[in-house]
């Protein structure tokens, strides 16, 4: 397996994770108290993790 797979691959794992974190912290805070700042980070961070390890992924061409 090549490098940048695998690296490509824990991008997007943690992409997902960062994704899902900000729907939790989303979905358990409500009115006032929802806290504007870690859903924004952990959001926009989840999203550019996520497109780039996708990206890598496919982009990756497997030489045997």
């Amino acid at each position: 397996m090549n490098i940048k797979r695998i690296f490509g691959s824990l991008l997007t794992l943690l992409g997902i994770i960062g994704l899902l974190y900000a729907a939790y912290v989303f979905a358990n805070t409500g009115g006032e108290t929802r806290d504007m700042k870690s859903l924004a980070i952990y959001g926009i961070l989840g999203i550019i993790f996520f497109i780039s390890g996708i990206s890598l992924v496919r982009n990756t061409k497997d030489e045997s």
